[in-house]
């Protein structure tokens, strides 16, 4: 598994106008090829009347499935530069249908190569990203005595939660790679008067401003 990954926030929708052309660009968080297909399926199922939906998207840890689609406008204004913007934002797991509808003024290659780039940085914009870290949930058994002397010393962010018995039960969330060094440093800052456990690996998700 992977120490860290960036993808988009949630799926949805952003609308950018440009020279009478309404572009709508719909994004999707997939995790397998066929996902994305029956998603792309289902945007030109709603959108037929739509001049084209050009596709794209990116699956695998590192992005080893690439695909896009220009769906009938000049080959390489479309699929290809909406990749590219994902490429750029070092996404994965991503797939993303961009709907033109025609506004009686053609742009060439180059304004359709800026169109369909430009509509996928805004959806990108409106749905937002996150970075997905790898962390090792722990268990710390201590002292009711101990409590705050451990609070004191980790941000609030690592504790999870805090389970009050017979000894205190503090379950904290750490990122894999530095499990070793947290441990260490609990072991000295409690000299020795702690269990910890190990349980369960996970990503925890944080909004990229």
């Amino acid at each position: 598994m992977q120490a860290t990954y960036k993808t988009i926030k949630t799926d949805g929708l952003a609308e950018t106008e440009i020279k009478k052309s309404r572009f709508l660009c719909h994004l999707k968080r997939v995790t397998s090829e066929e996902e994305a297909k029956v998603f792309i399926q289902g945007i030109k199922k709603e959108h037929w009347k739509a001049n084209h939906n050009c596709s794209a998207y990116l699956i695998g840890e590192h992005s080893e499935i690439q695909r896009s689609s220009d769906d009938g406008e000049p080959s390489g204004t479309a699929g290809v530069p909406m990749l590219e913007v994902l490429k750029k934002n070092d996404l994965i797991n991503v797939c993303v249908v961009v709907t033109r509808y025609f506004g009686g003024i053609k742009l060439g290659a180059g304004g359709l190569i800026r169109a369909y780039s430009h509509a996928v940085s805004h959806g990108l914009q409106t749905v937002g990203l996150v970075m997905g870290k790898l962390q090792q949930e722990i268990s710390l058994d201590l002292d009711y005595s101990l409590l705050g002397k451990l609070q004191n010393s980790l941000p609030e962010t690592t504790i999870k939660e805090t389970i009050f018995a017979e000894k205190v039960t503090v379950i904290c969330r750490v990122d894999e790679e530095q499990v070793e060094n947290f441990e260490a440093e609990i072991i000295d800052l409690l000299q020795g008067q702690v269990t910890i456990t190990r349980g369960a690996t996970g990503y925890e998700e944080i909004p990229i401003e």
